[in-house]
């Protein structure tokens, strides 16, 4: 998979800051930038961690694109609803070079993953077939109300309901930064799927020079506190500490 930090907002932390010092200050909106130092900065983010108080924090958003990923991590994560997606239509883009995601737990089988890429192989030549089958069936008919460059589309259309779920996709996903400290508490869980955790650490690693601050005690919630999944929980929670401190000493 790729994730890719493709843009966010400009000094993400004293934008944040700025929103704090509003809330909590006779400031007003011509000099609420003035003096701002980074040290100021960092006060400001630190009273909003202290007070809980994070609408300040949704003032500053991150987008990334994102690819080499499967329609199961698609359906997970337009879940988080306080987020903008953009995905690569199955219905415009026609998959010509069909792509697909093998989970670990099938690669590490040799006999699983000979069963997973014949199947996936059938899904592709069916799905051609399909699209082809559509398409002049379609190019007959639209012909006759001039519209021939309607028939791939729906061609397309229709075939893609053959499609299995282990279908490459790419998608372009923006998130303020409450948002994603929610998303990284849900999805840097031993718990999630391995999918989701994997972009979900990345997307982590690409933020954190950004806005350390803001950032400092993101991650699955086990990080700050007990683990919330009771008997569900991994046990592991000294190991996911471990791999998250140092997930945030390389990165800033």
């Amino acid at each position: 998979m790729l994730v890719q930090l493709i843009a966010h907002t400009n000094d993400p932390e004293k934008t944040i800051a700025a929103a704090a010092k509003l809330c909590y200050s006779d400031a007003h909106i011509e000099t609420l930038l003035d003096g701002l130092t980074p040290e100021k900065t960092a006060a400001f983010l630190q009273k909003l961690t202290d007070l809980g108080h994070a609408s300040p924090i949704e003032h500053a958003s991150f987008t990334f694109g994102i690819e080499g990923v499967s329609r199961t991590f698609l359906a997970q994560v337009t879940r988080h609803r306080i987020g903008s997606f953009s995905v690569q239509s199955q219905r415009y883009v026609r998959l010509d070079d069909f792509r697909y995601v093998i989970p670990p737990e099938i690669e590490a089988i040799p006999e699983a993953k000979a069963q997973f890429i014949a199947s996936m192989n059938e899904d592709a030549e069916k799905y051609l077939a399909l699209v082809r089958t559509l398409e002049d069936a379609h190019t007959a008919r639209f012909m006759a109300e001039g519209l021939t460059e309607k028939a791939a589309k729906q061609a397309n259309e229709d075939a893609r309901f053959v499609l299995p779920n282990a279908c490459e996709t790419k998608m372009v996903m923006t998130m303020n930064c409450r948002s994603l400290q929610n998303f990284f508490n849900l999805r840097c869980c031993n718990r999630a799927q391995w999918e989701i955790r994997a972009v979900a650490d990345e997307m982590l690693r690409l933020v954190l020079p950004l806005a350390p601050h803001v950032f400092a005690t993101a991650g699955p919630r086990c990080l700050t506190g007990p683990c919330p999944e009771g008997r569900m929980c991994c046990g592991k929670q000294a190991e996911v500490r471990e791999k998250y401190a140092k997930l945030k000493e390389e990165a800033v």
